[in-house]
């Protein structure tokens, strides 16, 4: 993309004395002749680059236009660096990667390995999620609607969308956009959909707000669980809730209390432990996860 190039040749320019044409042109696998009507647009966006010919000339950037070279520092570009590779780890390749290394061209060694962040953002779900983020970002990118089934608690819906965002947030991917059903903003999680497809119906974009994503707009809570777990449950009750959320008791149990968003989530988080938690709290759940208990014992004894 020749905005990826142009950030890449000023990046360079600003961390190098001089460059030339041909390096660039190398570097970006590109002409020369285009690389000369990149710097005629750098120069008509306002950045005084100056080229000199002959033996000893190239191009560079006026002296007195900075007092830093370095367009970012190498913390800054680390991160920077982090972030890119992380959007890599959807899909499986190194496009962003490789941009970064471009931008990056003749500043400090941080890519040989002082990186001290790596993010990966794939999930189990990689080889689904990666056609549906990138068919979900052109659709958001050339304003075209999106179709798709969608599973949810009360039932399967079809839905139309208009696209704005897509959100990684809970260890899932989600796209916020306005719902043609609901004639409202909704969030839909990715693993949800079926059938997705981008329309040919255009839309202009509306006022977005932004979505409430914290927890408690999400999930609201309002479940006040009190439990006894087992000892070997402590690292898994740390994991999810820290080490806040239980005490000690004489006999070693764990005394667990804490807000929970969803009964049924509740009840099967809870079933994940088998026999090494018992619920206390709340009694109208503890009395139906012990008719679910019964009921699946006779399953088994048929």
């Amino acid at each position: 993309m020749k905005i990826d190039r142009l950030i890449g040749i000023l990046s360079i320019l600003l961390q190098r004395d001089t460059v030339t044409a041909p390096y660039l042109a190398e570097h970006f696998e590109v002409s020369r002749r285009t690389i000369n009507r990149d710097i005629e647009n750098l120069c008509k966006a306002g950045i005084p680059i100056v080229t000199r010919q002959g033996a000893g000339g190239g191009i560079s950037i006026m002296a007195d236009y900075r007092m830093d070279r370095k367009l970012l520092t190498t913390r800054e570009m680390q991160d920077i660096l982090a972030g890119l590779r992380s959007l890599d780890s959807i899909n499986g390749t190194n496009r962003y990667g490789q941009l970064m290394e471009k931008i990056s061209a003749g500043s400090s060694n941080f890519l040989s390995g002082g990186q001290s962040v790596l993010i990966d953002l794939s999930s189990w779900y990689k080889d689904a999620l990666a056609p549906r983020i990138e068919l979900i970002r052109n659709a958001i990118d050339n304003c075209l609607e999106l179709d798709f089934l969608y599973y949810g608690p009360s039932g399967e819906s079809t839905r139309t969308i208009e696209p704005y965002y897509l959100i990684f947030r809970w260890s899932s991917w989600y796209v916020w956009g306005w719902c043609r059903k609901r004639e409202d903003f909704r969030l839909f999680k990715l693993n949800r959909m079926d059938a997705l497809k981008i329309t040919d119906n255009t839309f202009s974009k509306r006022p977005v707000p932004l979505p409430d994503l914290h927890s408690e707009q999400i999930f609201p809570g309002g479940i006040r669980v009190k439990a006894l777990f087992d000892a070997k449950c402590k690292w898994r009750l740390v994991e999810d809730f820290g080490t806040e959320c239980f005490t000690v008791q004489a006999d070693g149990r764990l005394l667990f209390h804490a807000d929970y968003t969803h009964k049924e989530n509740l009840v099967t988080w809870l079933l994940t432990f088998r026999d090494q938690v018992e619920l206390l709290e709340p009694v109208e759940i503890r009395e139906e996860l012990r008719e679910a208990l019964t009921n699946t014992l006779k399953i088994y004894e048929e």
